[in-house]
């Protein structure tokens, strides 16, 4: 099985970036064939994207993509560091969506077979 880590920096909004990196997670996750494991890791403003509840203009949020990762078996982290720089470390996240660390960050990277940042 092959092992894909999509390292997120992006801003949730103001870009679509983001979104783009989180569609292209649910397109791997929904392939035909052999699936891959898919690991999300967001770093930077990124990281907002794990609180839950956030609606953008069209009514629609990252939240739904988010949980439906969760619920095809992908791990998703919000960079310890970069959360608590926002003041995020205690607010709730979106269920399945936990906080990581840098040497995990770093174990993801060796074992994954191709790393995707966006």
């Amino acid at each position: 099985m092959q092992k894909i880590l999509i390292v997120i920096h992006a801003p949730p909004y103001g870009s679509e970036r983001c979104l783009t990196a989180l569609r292209l997670a649910s397109a791997l996750v929904g392939h035909e064939g052999e699936r891959p494991e898919v690991r999300l890791f967001l770093l930077s403003d990124a990281v907002v994207a794990g609180l839950p509840n956030q609606i953008n203009g069209s009514g629609n949020g990252l939240q739904g993509i988010l949980e439906l990762l969760v619920s095809e078996g992908v791990a998703i982290k919000l960079c310890r560091t970069c959360a608590m720089a926002r003041g995020m470390i205690d607010l709730p996240l979106i269920p399945g969506v936990s906080i990581g660390t840098l040497p995990e960050l770093a174990e993801w990277t060796l074992n994954a077979d191709k790393v995707i940042t966006f």
